[in-house]
C-alpha cells in the first residue's frame, strides 16, 4: 500500500469488517468529545482490542508491529533522541537499521509526526507500531529525569559560583518554586518515586556529589559533578525538616510530608557530618495507598489465618523478627489495621511513628527528655489498654514489662532484631528475663524477610548446575527435580531481573514442649522442638518454595539460606 496517501482508519476497518458502521459513528462522537486519536477512541470503547488494531495497521502500512514488552532496548541507543522529543512524538529508537533508525511510535501514520522526527534525528526514520502504554512506561523507566536532574545542578552550581552569598542564606531565600535548588529536589523526589524507592541517599565526596535511590534492596546511582549543590541541596532539607541549618557538626534528625505525582509522602530525614560535608539519608513513605491490608502481605493463607487467630486473642505476646529493612513495621501495621475497632484501646510505643493511625494512641520515643520504650509501656498499662505495641525489645527491662502485660490480660506486640524464630524466644532469656516469664507469656513468633521478585518480563528457565543441584538436594530431598527460573534482565527491571520483592515467613506458636524448654533454658531443646512442629516451615524452605513457583530465583534463596547459617554458625 502507497503509504504516501491518507489512509482514513475507520474506512479500513470498517472495509475489513473489523467494526460495524454504528461503533465507527461511536468512535468518531468519542475523538470529537475528547480529542483522542480516532484509534485511541476505538479501542477504548473496546469495539477491536489494540494489539488487532495495530497488527492491522501494521500490515497495511507495512511497518511492523513490535512488542516492546519482549524487546531487548538499548539504553545509550534511546539517549540520542532528547527526552522532551521522546515524549513530544510519542517515540522511542529502538535500532539503527541501514542508516537509518527504528523508531517505536504510538502513531506512526501520522506521516508530519514521522517527517519531523525524521528531522529532529537527522536520519531516515522507519516507523515501528507499539503500544502506547507500554511505549510511556518505558519511557519513565528510561529517561527517569536524570538529564534535567544534571542539568538543574549545573544551573544552579553555576549560581553559588556566580554569587557572594552564603550558601545556607541561599538555601533560606530560595521560596520561589522557580528556585534551582527547589527544582532539583522537585525532579529529585519524582524520580525517586517514579522508581518506587524506599531512600535517596545524598553523599558528597571531595570530587562530587553522589545520589543514591535504594530500588527492591539495592543501591542504584547517579553521579554529579557539581559538588557544592551537596551544601544547598542539605541546607534547603534542613529547612523543611525545621532542623537546625548552622548545625553541622552533630546528627540530627527530622521529617516533612510532600507531595508528589499526587502522592502524599512522609520523608523521614538523618543527616550525619562526613569528611567534605552532611551525608542525608531520606526514608519515603507513601502515606497516600491508606494501611496496608493483612491479606496483601504475602503470607500464605494457613499461616495468615493462624497469624490472623494469635493477634485477636485477648492476651499474650506475638514478636515479629527479623533484620532491619526486612518488613517488620509493615506486618505490625497490618495487624494493627485489623485489630483497630472502636471497642479496643490500641497504645503504641514507636521510635519512629511512621504511619498515622487513626483511633490509635500513638507514643513518639524521645530518649533526650528520657521518653523510653520502658516509660511509655509503664504509662500506657496506666491508660486502660487493650492492646499495646511496643516498636522493639531493646532491654531486659522493656521486655519484662512487656511479658508482664501480656500476661496480665493485654495482648501485646513487639520485634526483636533476631534472624530466624526459632532463636527470638532464647534472645528474651539472653537479656535476662526470667524464664517463667518467657514461658508463660510469649505466644508466637513470626520471623521474615524481603526476597526479589522475579521481573515477569524478561523471566526464563534456569538450568542447574551439579553444585546447585547438590546444595538443593541437601536442603530438602528431591529439590533438584523442580523447574527453576531466573530474570536475563530487561528495561523494565533496569537489567536487574528483578521486580519488586515479596515477603517470606516463618511462624512459631509457642506450645507443648517448646514451652518446657523455655522454662528450662535449654536452646538445644527449643531449637529440636521447634523443628518437629507439623505446621512450622523454616524462612529457607520457604523462600525454595517460592522458587519452585517461579516467583523467585535460586540466588534470592541462596543468599536468604546463607544469611541463616551464618547467623545460627
Amino acid at each position: 500500500m502507497d503509504t504516501s496517501k491518507k489512509i482514513r482508519i475507520g474506512d479500513l476497518l470498517l472495509e475489513r469488517q473489523l467494526i460495524t458502521a454504528s461503533q465507527l459513528q461511536q468512535a468518531l462522537a468519542e475523538q470529537k468529545r475528547s480529542g483522542k486519536k480516532l484509534g485511541r477512541a476505538i479501542t477504548d470503547l473496546g469495539f477491536l482490542a489494540e494489539e488487532q488494531l495495530l497488527g492491522t495497521l501494521a500490515e497495511c502500512f507495512h511497518f511492523p508491529f513490535i512488542e516492546l514488552s519482549r524487546f531487548r532496548i538499548d539504553a545509550a541507543l534511546v539517549q540520542r533522541l532528547p527526552e522532551r522529543q521522546a515524549r513530544r512524538y510519542r517515540a522511542i529508537l529502538l535500532a539503527e537499521e541501514g542508516g537509518g533508525y527504528r523508531v517505536g511510535m504510538a502513531d506512526p501514520t501520522d506521516l508530519m509526526l514521522v517527517d519531523e522526527l525524521q528531522r529532529a534525528l537527522g536520519r531516515p526514520v522507519l516507523p515501528a507500531f507499539v503500544r502506547e502504554q507500554e511505549l510511556l512506561t518505558l519511557l519513565d523507566s528510561l529517561y527517569r529525569r536524570q538529564e534535567q536532574i544534571a542539568s538543574i545542578a549545573g544551573e544552579l552550581e553555576g549560581e553559588l559560583q556566580a554569587s557572594d552569598f552564603d550558601i545556607d542564606q541561599m538555601a533560606l531565600d530560595s521560596d520561589s518554586s522557580d528556585a534551582p535548588v527547589v527544582r532539583l529536589l522537585q525532579n529529585l523526589f519524582e524520580d525517586a518515586v517514579q522508581v518506587k524507592a524506599s531512600d535517596i541517599h545524598i553523599e558528597p565526596e571531595e570530587t562530587l556529589l553522589r545520589i543514591r535511590l535504594r530500588i527492591d534492596g539495592d543501591l542504584q546511582e547517579q553521579i554529579m559533578k557539581e559538588k557544592r549543590v551537596a551544601s544547598a541541596l542539605v541546607s534547603r532539607l534542613k529547612i523543611m525538616s525545621g532542623l537546625d541549618i548552622s548545625e553541622k557538626r552533630l546528627p540530627q534528625d527530622g521529617r516533612f510530608n510532600i507531595r508528589v505525582s499526587n502522592k502524599s509522602i512522609d520523608v523521614r530525614l538523618s543527616t550525619m557530618p562526613v569528611p567534605f560535608g552532611e551525608s542525608v539519608v531520606m526514608r519515603l513513605l507513601d502515606q497516600s495507598g491508606g494501611l496496608l491490608d493483612i491479606e496483601r502481605l504475602g503470607m500464605p493463607a494457613p499461616l495468615r489465618q493462624r497469624f490472623c487467630h494469635l493477634i485477636q486473642r485477648p492476651h499474650g505476646l506475638i514478636l515479629v523478627t527479623g533484620p532491619t529493612g526486612s518488613g517488620k513495621t509493615t506486618t505490625l501495621y497490618a495487624a494493627l489495621n485489623l485489630l483497630n475497632r472502636p471497642e479496643k484501646k490500641i497504645i503504641t510505643a514507636e521510635d519512629p511513628v511512621e504511619y498515622r493511625l487513626p483511633r490509635i494512641n500513638q507514643v513518639q520515643i524521645n530518649s533526650k527528655v528520657g521518653l523510653e520504650f520502658a516509660t511509655v509501656l509503664r504509662a500506657a498499662l496506666r491508660q486502660d489498654p487493650d492492646i499495646v505495641l511496643v516498636g522493639e525489645m531493646r532491654d531486659q527491662e522493656t521486655a519484662e514489662i512487656g511479658l508482664r502485660a501480656a500476661m496480665t490480660g493485654h495482648m501485646v506486640l513487639s520485634t526483636l532484631h533476631t534472624n530466624d524464630a526459632a532463636s527470638s524466644a532464647m534472645r528474651l532469656l539472653d537479656m535476662g528475663v526470667d524464664t517463667y516469664l518467657v514461658a508463660s507469656s510469649l505466644r508466637a513468633v513470626v520471623a521474615q524477610r524481603l526476597i526479589k521478585r522475579l521481573c515477569p518480563n524478561c523471566i526464563q528457565p534456569q538450568p542447574l548446575q551439579e553444585q546447585q543441584r547438590a546444595w538443593l538436594n541437601a536442603m530438602e530431598a528431591g529439590a533438584a527435580d523442580h523447574s527453576y527460573r531466573s530474570g536475563h534482565g530487561c528495561h523494565q527491571c533496569h537489567n536487574t531481573g528483578y521486580q519488586g520483592r515479596v515477603g517470606i515467613y516463618e511462624l512459631l506458636e509457642i506450645r507443648g514442649p517448646l514451652i518446657t524448654a523455655l522454662r528450662d533454658n535449654n536452646a538445644n531443646a527449643f531449637a529440636e522442638a521447634a523443628a518437629r512442629q507439623p505446621d512450622f516451615r523454616p524462612l529457607g524452605l520457604v523462600a525454595l518454595d517460592y522458587a519452585r513457583q517461579g516467583w523467585t530465583s535460586l540466588e534470592e534463596v541462596f543468599r536468604v539460606s546463607a544469611t541463616l547459617d551464618e547467623a545460627n554458625g
